[in-house]
């Protein structure tokens, strides 16, 4: 996909307010239909983008997640932003799977966070817990987020599922343990930074954090 169109296309997502990484992930579906093929996306046949995805199911088995990705990104980019109507791109409905998400036990979160001796992740890992966070949230909260007042305590989630804002319950015991992170850490904007201060601590950082955490005995 050549840079011209491949910025048409991210300001056409920016517009249609798609969240970063929903962005990221319809660009990576259109480069990699391009490079497939060695052709401007956009001179693409039904039948080529039709072979492009079955291949993706059945040479590459992508998870089902991955595909409907995909499938989505290529929707979009050729009803949305081409405007190609359903004659000239045939995709056919792709079934809904809904997965229950996985509830640990009182007993498995407190042993999860008795595995992670590190004071930062352990104050990460509680805060998801206790708040209910995602792991796109957590690593998005900033110092101001927090609202300790105890007429209060609550936590401000901003730009979560669906772009909207919320407020989910600030524990004490969540707070006792932030409060001590802070003293030792002295974040000064994100609550949880990366590697560099000005940058929050990526989502598959965290998602390592709690892979670790599993695998070590509490």
């Amino acid at each position: 996909m050549s840079s011209k169109l491949r910025t048409q296309f991210a300001n056409h997502l920016t517009v249609l307010r798609k969240a970063p990484k929903t962005k990221d992930a319809y660009l990576h579906a259109v480069s990699g239909l391009a490079a497939y093929y060695r052709r401007p996306p956009d001179q693409l046949t039904n039948d080529q983008i039709q072979e492009y995805l079955r291949y993706l199911i059945e040479d590459k088995k992508l998870a089902w997640s991955s595909c409907n990705v995909a499938f989505s990104g290529l929707v979009c980019f050729y009803r949305g932003f081409l405007g190609w109507n359903e004659t000239r791109l045939s995709i056919p409905p792709r079934p809904r799977i809904r997965q229950l998400p996985l509830i640990l036990t009182v007993d498995e979160v407190r042993s999860l966070l008795g595995a992670t001796p590190n004071l930062k992740h352990h104050a990460l890992l509680k805060t998801v817990y206790c708040a209910g966070l995602r792991v796109g949230e957590v690593v998005r909260l900033k110092l101001h987020h927090i609202e300790s007042d105890p007429s209060r305590m609550l936590i401000r989630v901003e730009q979560g599922k669906g772009q909207k804002d919320r407020y989910t319950v600030l524990t004490a015991d969540c707070l006792e343990t932030l409060r001590q992170y802070w003293r030792s850490y002295r974040p000064e904007q994100w609550l949880f930074p990366g590697g560099n201060p000005s940058h929050p601590l990526s989502i598959s950082a965290a998602q390592r954090v709690y892979g670790d955490a599993k695998k070590k005995p509490a």
